[in-house]
């Protein structure tokens, strides 16, 4: 989950100090997640209406929150916000709880479509979905003004844009997007499916793109360098100023499909605080506390469907977009072969 600078230095000020409030006769929630994920506003009408204290402790990647919880910080926290492999990995060695179903009386506003894709925990045991975002495709319809590009991955192979297109350093959303693009799963095992999809990248895309960048790509997309990006809409839209958005932006998710993410809710096996956990999990999903979320960001509404009559900003994109979408999976050892064909490919560019 990547959030711009223009929302942090927006933020920053506000979450700094959110939970360190000495309250010694209140209830105290830990919350570990995402930079920049939970509402100020929903969570102090959550400490409000429960009469508690939610203290926020933030991570970068889902790397960096496992391996502290992996190494002895699990017992510190109640509630974490994996994506949907650390989900599945947590499971299997035990670290999560599961939720109690009669306390979460808003599971009926999740999405059924969403419980498809998370075939790893479909009755929402252990793991209640937060957000599903999917990376897109951003052409800036300034420097193609007559609009003549293919609106699927292919577009990384047409020549107008060499040396102005890039794609993210994220080795599981690049090839993933080409394993799609040639009908192969996203999260495919199969060393032929995946050894095609490599070589497409580099005969096919590699030779027009300037560059692999998972941060700076909003940027250069609003500077002009960039006609063509692929990454987060949220970041290309949070570089371009908004009333330069309806002339300047194209972003679609191309039909055939792509890598995608769910971030859910999860209470750790260590939880001190359990029932709280439980409380504030179904807090968020009240409809009218997740159009919050969604409004702030300009997210487009999937994961709760009743949020949407409440929301009172316009999506960035669509939600139906995302329909074709896949999530990544844990690929077990098959990892270290994306990894390997990814350096190379990075190598040769």
């Amino acid at each position: 989950m990547k959030i711009t600078a223009k929302i942090v230095l927006a933020l920053a000020g506000l979450i700094a100090g959110l939970g360190f409030v000495s309250c010694d006769n209140k209830k105290t929630l830990n919350l570990y997640t995402w930079t920049y994920y939970t509402p100020t506003d929903v969570v102090e009408a959550f400490e409000k209406e429960f009469d508690c204290k939610v203290i926020v402790t933030e991570y970068d990647s889902n790397e960096t929150m496992f391996n502290k919880l992996n190494n002895g910080g699990a017992k510190s926290f109640d509630i974490v916000v994996p994506s949907q492999d650390y989900v599945s990995i947590m499971m299997a060695k035990g670290m999560l709880q599961p939720i109690v179903q009669e306390k979460f009386t808003n599971r009926s506003k999740i999405n059924p479509k969403i419980l498809e894709k998370t075939t790893y925990d479909p009755d929402m045991t252990y793991a209640v979905p937060y957000y599903f975002g999917a990376a897109g495709i951003a052409v800036n319809k300034k420097k193609v003004p007559n609009g003549n590009y293919d609106r699927s991955w292919a577009i990384f192979a047409d020549p107008q844009f060499k040396g102005h297109a890039s794609m993210m350093d994220d080795y599981r959303e690049v090839i993933g997007d080409a394993l799609a693009h040639n009908g192969y799963s996203v999260s495919t095992l199969n060393e032929a499916e995946i050894n095609t999809a490599v070589d497409m990248i580099k005969n096919e895309w590699l030779p027009n793109i300037v560059k692999f960048d998972a941060e700076g790509f909003g940027k250069d997309f609003a500077r002009g360098d960039l006609w063509l990006c692929h990454g987060y809409a949220e970041v290309v839209y949070g570089e371009v100023p908004e009333a330069e958005w309806k002339d300047t932006i194209d972003f679609f998710i191309p039909q055939e499909g792509g890598a995608c993410y769910v971030d859910s809710m999860c209470i750790l096996k260590d939880s001190k605080n359990a029932e709280l956990a439980t409380e504030f999990i179904n807090f968020i999903h009240r409809p009218e506390n997740y159009a919050k979320f969604l409004d702030f960001f300009n997210f487009p509404c999937y994961v709760n469907l009743e949020a949407q009559q409440y929301m009172t900003t316009t999506p960035l994109y669509e939600a139906s977009q995302m329909d074709n979408c896949e999530l990544k999976m844990d690929i077990g050892e098959t990892l270290a072969k994306y990894y390997e064909l990814w350096e190379k490919l990075r190598i040769s560019k």
